[in-house]
């Protein structure tokens, strides 16, 4: 059965919690790699073959991301039949299902790492569905309850799209970086090696300037399109999110590698306060460009749907979405 009435207030609320714990569930991912906890639980499903094994060291990290991505993933299966009940657009009804089909893969290739011993392809395939997963649950909850209308200028559609793509691509580069434990091949910046374009001897050197060059590529973008938003008068909240998260992404980045160079027993450890304090540094740096790829995608969606409304009756550009 499928509501011909308008989506409930519930419900809209509900996809932007789970959009959030998306997020969130970036951050504690990101946390059992940046602490070198990915193997500290050496089974998978069950935890030393106990659902909750003791909670200490390395197990904390891995097993503490276990739980909450099976909290959101459960979240996401009621979500997807919340929609299929209650959500009258039918494009929004198949997003809540790729959304449950997303997060079981994720799962998959989470327990395919541990198990054949973190390979890099794996790994950076369980990050990049991550963040796949991340942009379909903010698609839903920027889609549930709305009325769409054609976007009054069309060629800003098109300005506008890049960017996620551009920030996708720039975080596929970070987690192969980070996978390969070149995330702090060079102990300076803004050079690398004391060089503006280091000597590529190994394939951790060319990973991690990949990845700067990628930063420099996504910098320029979100320039563009802020400067862009801001003259057009339009999305300029946006275009201010993107900015301040931008500063934070390159703070954050900066800052784990001169940390790094002053104490290279930070890298991968959590002995000690500072390299618990620097693990989190390194992790806010990858949830706030999962937090850039998501401000970026709401963009781009507001863009072609300039005209976005949110319903309290059934109208007829409602009434066309339903047969979509």
């Amino acid at each position: 059965m499928i509501s011909a009435l308008p989506t409930p207030v519930w419900l809209r609320r509900f996809t932007r919690v789970v959009a959030v714990l998306t997020l969130f569930l970036i951050f504690a991912g990101a946390m059992v790699t940046s602490t070198g906890s990915g193997l500290a639980v050496p089974d998978w499903p069950l935890s030393y073959g106990m659902f909750l094994p003791p909670m200490v060291g390395g197990i904390l990290y891995e097993t503490g991301h276990r739980l909450i991505a099976g909290s959101v993933g459960f979240l996401i299966l009621i979500q997807a039949f919340a929609l299929q009940f209650f959500e009258p657009k039918k494009f929004v009804r198949k997003l809540g299902w790729s959304a449950l089909a997303c997060v079981l893969v994720q799962g998959l290739l989470g327990g395919l790492t541990v198990l054949f011993l973190q390979p890099h392809a794996l790994s950076v395939a369980h990050g990049a569905v991550a963040e796949i997963l991340l942009c379909l649950n903010v698609a839903i909850a920027f889609y549930v309850g709305r009325v769409l209308r054609p976007a009054q200028v069309a060629g800003w559609r098109t300005r506008a799209t890049f960017l996620p793509v551009i920030v996708y691509l720039q975080i596929l580069l970070g987690a192969v970086m980070r996978h390969m434990n070149a995330g702090v091949v060079f102990a300076d910046f803004p050079l690398s090696n004391g060089k503006l374009i280091p000597d590529f001897t190994s394939g951790a050197i060319v990973a991690n300037f990949a990845h700067r060059a990628g930063a420099l590529a996504v910098t320029i973008a979100i320039l563009t399109v802020a400067t862009y938003c801001f003259r057009a008068k339009q999305f300029r909240g946006y275009a201010t999110a993107l900015l301040v998260l931008l500063g934070l992404q390159i703070y954050f980045g900066v800052k784990v590698v001169w940390d790094y160079a002053e104490n290279k027993a930070l890298y991968h450890s959590m002995v000690g306060q500072a390299a618990l304090h620097h693990a989190s540094i390194t992790s806010m740096h990858v949830v706030t460009g999962a937090a850039i790829l998501a401000t970026s995608l709401l963009l781009a969606l507001n863009a072609r749907s300039a005209r976005t409304t949110t319903s309290q009756v059934v109208t007829p550009v409602m009434a066309e979405e339903l047969a979509a």
